[in-house]
């Protein structure tokens, strides 16, 4: 028997088995029909209120998809993918249950203007989502800060040693790093609370439409100005991807960390074993899993980015059925972020560095930037400086030994501007206390930050 489209009138011939797998995206848009259910009964009831359709007409719209709004929460609605859509299942559901009445709820619409408005409704839902979980993560790392202020330990650059730090620097880094991010969201969700609604397929309507009613009951903050860039432009969703991508690349990079110093050749950390995994031949293994996948589905929330970019870049104005494909990547970004933040927060929470390696890495030649200082605070130029401190360090080497081993009469070969203070610069707490600058690692100025932060951090 054909199926017949609630679309098919100029058709003589039913649509093609192949058409009807290859086009169908009922398999992923009906994460949206939530969103759009809301948008049609805000649609619906600015149809009655402005007399549209009679007010009858759409109290009985309504209260229909409310119906089939609540099989949809029990998971008995059936979805059918001759249907093609979320829209369309909703609409031809409701014509069924109410009659010829559910077809006069697209009036004053397209699927133009009724994809983009769901899609815009869930991102909105979703990107404050997003805020409130790094605004979570943001809260473990400063409480981690808080435990280990007095907790040194070295600080690299090309993966080398360098200088010595509080670890709870490193922690308030990320903060900083998260706190771009959820500020990115922030700013996005402005070019994403903007109503699409009311701009047809391309065009505008000539029904006397109340856009402001709708903007209203949807929570809209916006409406946008132009039907053309309102059915066509995707480009709040790209930044949304954008951000996304971005926000994975932080967690990535602390991911890389973690996993480093969980090694044992590391062994500054050790991860809570409920959020490890063990080896089915290695009875020994200890596996970061969680921090290898967020690092790993990074690169997903990349290609997420690629392909919208990818499927906007060459479309003519206005909408183009190339757009069917932009929920997918979103789909796959948000739930890969979302888990992946809710991970890194948990791993953070559940962290225990080892205090004592931290410590006596933090010594030895990550100290020798501070020993060359010295001698420029006692008026030898930098560069001068550096030399004499790299003979030492060549003069140590050679002898198998620390920095720290160095006695001041070894110290006055080099330069008789060493004194007797200068052994304080063997001593990595007093090195990280010198870094008194704003932002730097000094105790007081760590302290400074975390009362920054919970001053600033919402309870919500």
């Amino acid at each position: 028997m054909e199926k017949k489209k609630l679309w098919g009138g100029r058709f003589s011939e039913g649509t093609d088995e192949f058409v009807e797998e290859f086009t169908e995206s009922i398999s992923f848009d009906k994460e949206l029909a939530l969103y759009d259910i809301k948008g049609s009964i805000a649609h619906a009831r600015m149809l009655g209120k402005q007399g549209i359709i009679p007010k009858e007409d759409s109290e009985k719209i309504i209260k229909g998809l409310e119906e089939i709004k609540k099989e949809i929460e029990e998971g008995k609605f059936e979805w059918k993918k001759e249907l093609e859509d979320v829209h369309m299942n909703i609409e031809k559901a409701l014509i069924e249950k109410i009659g010829d009445t559910g077809g006069k709820l697209h009036t004053g619409r397209s699927r133009n203007d009724q994809v983009i408005t769901a899609f815009r409704l869930y991102l909105k839902e979703e990107t404050n989502n997003i805020i409130n979980l790094l605004e979570e993560l943001k809260k473990a790392l400063l409480k981690k800060a808080e435990e280990t202020v007095d907790i040194v330990m070295p600080a690299y650059t090309h993966l080398q040693r360098a200088q010595p730090i509080r670890l709870a620097h490193y922690f308030l880094a990320y903060l900083e790093m998260y706190n771009r991010d959820q500020e990115r969201f922030k700013d996005n969700l402005r070019r994403i609370d903007q109503m699409p609604l009311g701009s047809g397929a391309l065009a505008g309507v000539d029904f006397p439409l109340d856009r402001e009613m709708t903007a209203k009951e949807l929570g809209f903050s916006k409406i946008m100005r132009n039907s053309l860039d309102a059915t066509a432009s995707r480009d709040a969703i790209i930044e949304f991807l954008s951000n996304s991508a971005i926000c994975m690349s932080n967690l990535s990079r602390q991911s890389e960390d973690l996993i480093i110093w969980n090694s044992t050749e590391f062994s500054f950390v050790e991860l809570p074993d409920k959020l490890t995994t063990g080896s089915s031949i290695m009875p020994q293994k200890k596996n970061p899993d969680v921090l290898e996948l967020i690092r790993g589905k990074t690169g997903r929330v990349y290609g997420d980015l690629i392909a919208l970019l990818t499927i906007v870049k060459g479309l003519p104005m206005a909408y183009n059925r190339d757009l069917q494909e932009d929920k997918e990547p979103v789909f796959d970004a948000v739930k890969t972020l979302k888990g992946s933040i809710i991970g890194m927060t948990k791993i953070i929470e559940g962290l225990k560095p080892k205090k004592e390696n931290m410590e006596k890495s933090a010594g030895g030649f990550a100290l020798a930037t501070d020993l060359a200082n010295y001698l420029v605070n006692k008026g030898l130029p930098f560069r001068q400086a550096h030399h004499v401190v790299g003979q030492i360090v060549g003069y140590l080497t050679a002898q198998n030994r620390e920095l720290e081993s160095i006695t001041l009469e070894e110290l006055k070969k080099f330069s008789e501007l060493f004194e007797e203070d200068a052994l304080n610069i063997l001593n990595p707490k007093y090195v990280a206390d010198a870094r008194k600058t704003f932002g730097g690692t000094a105790k007081e100025r760590i302290l400074e930050q975390i009362a920054f932060w919970k001053e600033n951090l919402t309870e919500k």
